[in-house]
């Protein structure tokens, strides 16, 4: 029965993300707000619902372990695998907005959230201040994106921008039958998103605990995994798709979302603060500081990210989850796992994204340097 339920959950993932995306992309323009920005708060604020729901729920229930690991594991889960994976697909483009104003902030709200659990949990305080900071940034990209497209020009791909009424579209907030069809769309999606996930999390929580794993592990890995499942289907669809701006909005949002406003509500709920473990303040906080700082330079190199790029963020999801493994059964090769990949394989990524970088840095300087990479 655990494994049906789990692939009922699958299934309902990839049939909401295929409403979500088809709704929300047709939606976007109609009310004067860009693809990029649907991805970045509807979507990525839709996608995110399970994580709050879990959170929440694990928060009052007093399983604050999974409740806080749920939110930094999807963080990492979602750059590593989602943007690899779909990078590995179809090379992803960039939005020159995601790369100046939506990864900085994702590295802010990252080193905030490290800074604030330094004292071992997240209090009303620090929930509230999450809570002021996402409704904040939500405010100014609807802003930015009416300011935008107000003067008809909407930034698409790579940077470029596309005349709107060159290509026959008039804004209007006129409600109509379409207008209901695409909300129903939306509404439909997400709602299969959170049963899916509900069961796919259920199922696979079930599995993990019959293997004796804490709920440490099971809020980064099993839990984090799963409540990521409708970024997952709802990227890798938009993707296949075409709607390439909005698969990267939708992870790059959903992080903001998953730390500001899954833990500022988990905490504003919870009856008493939210404990953070000592083993997440001590290595997985920082593995997610460290994939949000990685995303700076791996994007600011080009307007795309390359199926190489993507293949060692999945690489690297893997080295992720299985030192997790190791670490939580005390295995006798974590000592050895680890020096491997502190003496070899991560020197060896920061001197290629070096290289990378400092070419990108010298091809700048010649003519034709802003051309997409395939």
């Amino acid at each position: 029965m655990t494994v049906v339920t789990f692939i009922a959950g699958l299934v309902l993932l990839v049939a909401g993300a295929e409403l979500l995306v088809r709704g929300a992309a047709k939606l976007a323009l109609r009310f004067g707000v860009s693809s990029l920005v649907v991805g970045l708060t509807v979507v990525a604020f839709g996608t995110s619902a399970p994580e709050l729901a879990v959170s929440i729920d694990s928060a009052r229930r007093g399983a604050v372990d999974i409740a806080v690991g749920n939110v930094v594991g999807s963080s990492i889960f979602n750059v590593l695998f989602i943007l690899g994976v779909c990078a590995v697909v179809v090379p992803l483009v960039i939005s020159r907005q995601i790369i100046r104003q939506e990864v900085p902030i994702m590295i802010g709200a990252s080193i905030l959230l490290v800074v604030l659990a330094r004292d071992g949990s997240i209090g009303r305080f620090d929930a509230a201040l999450f809570t002021v900071l996402v409704i904040a940034y939500t405010t100014m990209l609807i802003v930015q994106s009416r300011r935008a497209i107000s003067s008809g020009k909407v930034e698409t791909e790579a940077g470029s921008s596309t005349d709107l009424e060159a290509e026959g579209i008039s804004l209007t907030s006129t409600w109509d039958e379409k207008v209901a069809a695409q909300i129903g769309l939306i509404i439909g999606g997400l709602a299969l998103l959170i049963l899916g996930s509900r069961w796919l999390v259920s199922s696979a929580t079930a599995f993990a605990e019959s293997l004796g794993v804490s709920d440490v592990v099971v809020g980064l890995t099993i839990v984090a995994a799963g409540t990521s499942m409708p970024e997952v289907a709802t990227s890798v669809m938009a993707t296949i798709r075409g709607h390439r701006e909005i698969a990267v909005g939708n992870v790059i949002g959903s992080n903001i979302f998953n730390i500001l406003m899954v833990l500022g509500v988990s905490g504003l709920v919870a009856p008493r603060p939210l404990a953070v473990a000592a083993s997440i303040q001590r290595f997985d906080l920082w593995v997610m500081l460290a994939v949000a700082v990685a995303c700076l330079p791996i994007f600011f190199t080009g307007t795309r990210i390359a199926r190489w790029e993507g293949g060692l963020f999945v690489g690297y999801y893997v080295a992720y989850t299985v030192y997790l493994i190791l670490d939580s059964q005390d295995h006798d090769a974590l000592p050895t796992y680890s020096t491997v990949m502190m003496l070899f394989v991560v020197p060896i990524t920061v001197v290629t994204i070096g290289i990378v970088v400092a070419r990108a840095l010298k091809d700048s300087r010649r003519p034709g340097a802003l051309a997409p990479r395939s």
